[in-house]
């Protein structure tokens, strides 16, 4: 009922919203040139609660979509010209307010700025500044919105101190309606023969952002872009009902043989459950939020959602966790020393009062999280540094070397990182992915309030508390019994067969309670073409194979550190080839999943993947959904199929 309550309370404002709710638009110039002002900030606020945020873009138009009627003060800012404010913009149902903005310049005269990148395409006399300066006179002259034209980030804005001639000024961004979102290239794993390739390892992967941001495309009307789509991501997006551990180990490990639904061949299902630790049982947490207040993040899916989201976390802290956060944008600071859990009222004002406003390119942020997490670390705690971001973000190291430098250095004296990205447009997928890793943390991307309730509430203990590092999973197959094999998804996290026994060799974490799954699809039988036969090894023996280990399909090992620990230890469990007939709930949804992942990249291996066996595989397997997940996902192939 809890679950159902807080639904409605979202789906029923967005309905509302989207059928009662007005826009604003228009141009912001200066008072006296009368030319258009790019990049400039544009807020709207209702009494001291800001609403939503925009940038105006090259030729210096603003748009404000999803407004709810009634009336409004919009606050615009640029460097070098006086904030402008604007009282009561009466907003009505159904209706386009047309507002332009005259801002006049301060006595500090803009000069020049900074573009850090520039893109637009050829057709447009493609042009890229990189580090390079240029004057507020070429803005002007660079080429209006087309498709398919980016800009990052803009910064560094100067101007001249007095007749020393001395340039001086503040590092800034601003930031438009050009889409930079980017996501690494997926080679998808091909089908390896055992008797070429016996090992298959990897590192264990529980991160889902790519789930949640896959639902965001989704719900807007679009298909994600196929690197957007990690299956293995996506199927660990859900938990699954393994049996705990029965001995000192933190994890169990089941496994599973059946019918693979797209293909002729068979699914072997992996499941790891992590040991499930009571809320009130967890260690103390000390707990840094590094959260990014940039222009960029006034968006209603940005900070006022990181807001909401941190409140749910508050309600959950207990007496002995201690919470702080750290800001970022021109400049870097403390908004809030580490202070207890019970302090709840002292928390909450803080977050209330943060807002957006300035640059990305700011400040130590980064090093003055550490420096708090340090400070204030617990020996037996869960010390954590959680990095909140639109993606978008330069947190004042110089180089992404450096950054994973300090991030590997910090991680390996006890105090992991976690990703929380938001909102769209900015998101820079694959950079925030590879920072979580190299911290020992999560990657989780928050589209809604239910989604931050997951995270930061539901899933509190898999996602902030570590009960085993390092997690590395190999596999050695069978070739009496395995013809060929292909892991489905992690293709980021495949080891060399060698580094499976270096401790040396990062690898994924498990948090407490946190399931993770993987699927490798079976070819037993040869096809009739014979496509995938080989010639007889010449050096090959087979000695005991035939016989001593028929049974076998093959042999699984993990190897995992305790968290405070450098030594990892070692786990063996046997596969059988026996074939389940009836496969369980867990295997039957898992592999909806993943068909559904290798539907919507339109992945070579998708077979004979349909949306129709999607559905009809996750309806008979959606089991005990308390909180509706699985219902959801039902929803979405639905959704996908419409747009395809």
């Amino acid at each position: 009922m809890k679950t159902l309550i807080l639904t409605l309370s979202l789906i029923i404002p967005m309905l509302l919203c989207s059928q009662t709710s007005g826009s604003l638009r228009g141009k912001v110039i200066d008072k006296n040139s009368r030319e258009e002002i790019p990049f400039a900030n544009i807020t709207l606020l209702q009494g001291d609660k800001q609403i939503a945020g925009a940038s105006s873009d090259i030729t210096g138009m603003y748009a404000i979509k999803g407004i709810l009627p009634g009336k409004y003060d919009l606050r615009a800012s640029f460097i070098g010209y006086t904030e402008v404010l604007i009282h009561g913009i009466q907003i009505n149902a159904n209706q386009t307010r047309f507002l332009d903005i005259e801002m006049e310049s301060s006595a500090e005269l803009l000069e020049q700025v900074m573009i850090i990148d520039y893109k637009v395409p050829l057709i447009d006399k493609d042009r890229t500044v990189s580090g390079g300066t240029v004057t507020f006179e070429e803005i002007h002259r660079m080429p209006n919105r087309s498709r398919g034209a980016t800009a990052t980030t803009v910064g560094g804005v100067f101007s001249r101190d007095g007749e020393s001639g001395n340039v001086r000024g503040a590092r800034t961004s601003y930031y438009h309606e050009y889409n930079t979102e980017s996501y690494d290239v997926i080679v998808e794993n091909d089908y390896k023969s055992p008797a070429y390739s016996p090992l298959s390892t990897f590192s264990i992967d529980v991160d889902v952002a790519s789930y949640s941001n896959m639902r965001r495309f989704i719900s807007n009307g679009e298909l994600p872009p196929e690197n957007a789509v990690r299956i293995e991501e996506m199927v660990n997006y859900f938990s699954y009902d393994y049996s705990e551990p029965e001995d000192d180990t933190p994890f169990s490990i089941i496994t599973e043989l059946s019918d693979c639904p797209w293909s002729d061949n068979q699914l072997l299902h992996i499941g790891i459950q992590g040991k499930k630790i009571e809320k009130e049982n967890l260690p103390p947490g000390n707990l840094v939020f590094l959260i990014d207040v940039s222009g960029s993040m006034g968006c209603e899916n940005k900070l006022p959602l990181l807001k909401k989201a941190l409140r749910l976390l508050v309600s959950e802290l207990r007496k002995e966790d201690r919470i702080s956060i750290v800001i970022y944008a021109g400049s870097s600071g403390l908004a809030l020393p580490s202070t207890k859990g019970s302090q709840k009222d002292k928390i909450l004002h803080v977050i209330e009062n943060l807002r957006s406003g300035g640059s990305t390119a700011g400040g130590e942020g980064i090093r003055l999280a550490y420096k708090t997490a340090r400070k204030n670390f617990m020996k037996k705690g869960n010390n954590r540094v959680i990095l909140a971001t639109d993606g978008d973000f330069n947190v004042g190291i110089s180089s992404d070397d450096k950054l994973v430098e300090l991030i590997e250095e910090e991680r390996d004296h006890g105090i992991f990182l976690s990703v929380l990205g938001f909102g769209t447009g900015n998101l820079k997928d694959s950079k925030m992915e590879k920072l979580a890793d190299h911290g020992n943390g999560n990657y989780a991307y928050i589209d809604n309030l239910l989604e931050a309730q997951k995270v930061l509430v539901s899933e509190m203990g898999g996602t902030l508390f570590t009960i085993a590092k390092d997690v590395k999973i190999q596999i050695e197959f069978n070739p009496a019994n395995v013809i060929e094999y292909r892991l489905i998804g992690y293709e980021n996290r495949v080891l060399a067969d060698e580094d499976f026994n270096d401790d040396l060799k990062d690898a994924g974490e498990i948090g407490a309670g946190q399931t993770v799954t993987a699927l490798y699809e079976i070819i037993t039988e040869m096809d009739e073409t014979g496509i995938r036969a080989i010639d007889e090894l010449k050096y090959q023996t087979k000695a005991n194979v035939d016989k001593v280990y028929e049974d076998e399909l093959a042999s699984l090992k993990i190897r995992y550190k305790d968290p405070d620990q450098n030594e990892s230890k070692l786990i063996k469990k046997v596969v059988s080839k026996k074939v389940r007939s009836n496969a369980s709930k867990d295997f039957t949804f898992s592999a909806a999943v993943a068909e559904f992942g290798l539907l919507i990249r339109d992945s070579d291996f998708k077979g004979d993947a349909s949306f129709e066996q999607i559905i009809a595989l996750a309806k008979s397997s959606r089991g005990h959904d308390e909180e509706g997940y699985r219902a959801e996902f039902i929803r979405l192939v639905e959704l996908s199929k419409d747009l395809f």
